[in-house]
């Protein structure tokens, strides 16, 4: 019987010595002590013995159990060492070496376009206005004079949520809600999402306006003139011609479009302006007396103008971009120039 505990001691002894992991160790630890390892069976056969050599064959057992228990714990312990060392070499971390910069957040191009436009209309003198941007057909097209049978109604053009729930076409519904709630004067930008069916390199379902309304006594053409002058001058330099074509709006009249001299080329002609000079970049106009109707105004007593730009337009002839969708494919080449 003591033979038969020295052979199993040597055997797990240099079984213990040549196990490269803690997964084939523990394995080897329940095949020698686990509850039908080796030495357990041992043990549980000693009740086969007589009394006196079971006292002497159990001291014997429960020696070598203690003995290897210690033994399998030191080679955790060494395997776990070897381990660890192994890791430190093969993670070794310099450092003495320069970190890695992290890149920052900025505004995104056209968010800070929006916001330049809204500070040069602010330093003359328009209040920032806000509204939704799911909208009343009522606001959306009937208060601005855009009546039920109007092509800009057609459903190609409009996103409808209902028949009279729709995605904003344009922020001069903000215009409407401003004068319901308070007499003139006037005196508003409204920036916000536009919605429309329609894409293309110029053209974007969703875009940004800015839009800018000024109703008082007295309020002419020439009021209108004069502020986008200012504007121009102020945002795309003092050297930057611009002209006034007559075109047509539901809710102005008479109304113009604002053409200014190619930043591209500075007027000499190239693609961008198809070789004519100039770039169209708002509309505008004085408001329709009609549009006063809707909002119980005086239209023998007070006069106002209107204005739109698209803020992606901006950004596209301020920095030369072709191509709007640029704007929203999120492209970190692209927005890191920005």
């Amino acid at each position: 019987m003591e033979e038969e505990l020295n052979k199993l001691r040597a055997e797990t002894l240099d079984l213990i010595a040549r196990l490269p992991d803690e997964k084939s160790l523990a394995d080897a630890r329940t095949r020698v002590l686990g509850r039908k390892g080796h030495l357990t069976m041992y043990l549980r056969g000693l009740k086969e013995l007589s009394p006196e050599d079971r006292a002497s064959a159990g001291m014997l057992a429960n020696t070598l159990k203690a003995e290897l228990e210690l033994e399998f714990d030191k080679a955790r312990e060494a395997i776990e060492l070897k381990e660890e060392r192994r890791k430190l070499q093969s993670e070794f971390l310099d450092v003495t070496l320069s970190g890695r910069r992290l890149s920052m957040g900025k505004r995104h191009v056209l968010n800070r376009v929006r916001n330049e436009l809204v500070e040069v209309f602010a330093g003359l003198g328009f209040q920032l206005a806000e509204g939704p941007e799911v909208e009343l057909d009522y606001y959306n097209f009937e208060a601005l004079n855009t009546p039920r049978d109007h092509p800009a109604r057609d459903m190609q053009d409009t996103l409808y949520i209902s028949e009279n729930v729709l995605l904003r076409t344009q922020t001069s519904a903000v215009q409407i809600r401003v004068m319901e709630s308070q007499q003139p004067p006037v005196r508003i930008i409204c920036p916000g999402k536009v919605f429309r069916r329609d894409a293309d390199i110029t053209h974007s379902p969703m875009f940004m306006q800015v839009e800018g309304l000024w109703v008082d006594e007295g309020i002419s053409f020439a009021d209108l003139k004069g502020i986008l002058v200012a504007f121009v001058h102020e945002y795309f330099g003092q050297d930057v011609r611009l002209r006034f074509r007559p075109s047509f709006f539901p809710f102005t009249e008479p109304s113009a479009e604002v053409d200014i001299q190619c930043v591209i080329c500075g007027g000499s002609g190239c693609r961008t302006c198809s070789s004519t000079g100039w770039l169209e970049i708002l509309g505008s106009g004085m408001v329709d007396p009609e549009v006063y109707k809707f909002v119980n105004y005086d239209a023998e007593r007070y006069t106002g103008f209107a204005f739109g730009l698209g803020i992606e337009r901006v950004a596209m002839l301020k920095y030369g971009i072709p191509d709007i969708r640029a704007f929203y494919e999120n492209d970190v080449r692209f927005l890191n120039q920005f």
